[in-house]
């Protein structure tokens, strides 16, 4: 496996930036994966993600959404989700210049809902998505969903979510996921919570999220 810097500015509104780990692999199979509102691709699970999925042969971006290199602190704007969206639609072009394999794409909380609304208009992007805490609805306003798109994705998608995930209850997860008419499944993490941060848990949350996806896209 191989690490290095991936950036590309040809698209001053849709900048890629990020870290590829390259892996030693005859599949040609990628994988984008970017971050939640509050961090960035360097958050000590995705890390921890793309190394374990570049060991199972499976190269991985993990990289900055385009808010988060405007600025390097704080959550995103309502405004900045479609031109979030236009980055991950830049990586996962610049991914398939190298490789040719099958393409898939990923996130935690906020990074995962702008990869599933890109892929909900967007079908033939990807072959499969990764959604890791998927953000449901705000802590304590069950009544706003975020599940709009939900009807239009046509793409098989894994959840992964912890049962103390306070943006969605694991019931209230499942009852959602059935408007989608692509295949999908959910996997729950016990006691996690949203995130799947936990350091004492990292090693579940990993092992569990590239065993399940792997098995989920047939790898």
């Amino acid at each position: 496996m191989n690490i290095e810097p991936f950036s590309d500015v040809a698209d001053l509104d849709a900048p890629v930036r990020g870290t590829l780990h390259r892996a030693h692999s005859e599949r040609d199979d990628f994988l984008v994966l970017t971050h939640g509102a509050g961090g960035n691709s360097n958050a000590p699970l995705l890390v921890a993600l793309a190394d374990t999925f570049a060991q199972n042969g499976m190269s991985v971006l993990r990289c900055d959404l385009p808010y988060r290199q405007r600025k390097p602190n704080g959550p995103p704007s309502p405004g900045d989700a479609k031109r979030d969206q236009q980055g991950l639609r830049r990586a996962v072009a610049l991914m398939q210049q190298q490789f040719g394999g099958q393409a898939f794409l990923g996130g935690s909380s906020y990074g995962g809902r702008q990869a599933s609304m890109l892929v909900a208009t967007e079908p033939e992007l990807v072959d499969g998505l990764l959604l890791l805490s998927y953000p449901l609805h705000p802590p304590g306003k069950p009544e706003q969903l975020r599940t709009q798109h939900f009807p239009a994705l046509l793409t098989p998608t894994l959840f992964v979510s912890g049962t103390r995930d306070t943006f969605g209850a694991i019931a209230e997860l499942r009852s959602a996921i059935q408007l989608i008419p692509a295949r999908t499944r959910l996997v729950e993490v016990e006691g996690a919570a949203h995130g799947l941060s936990e350091k004492k848990r990292q090693i579940i949350v990993v092992t569990a999220v590239t065993d399940d996806f792997m098995k989920f896209i047939g790898k």
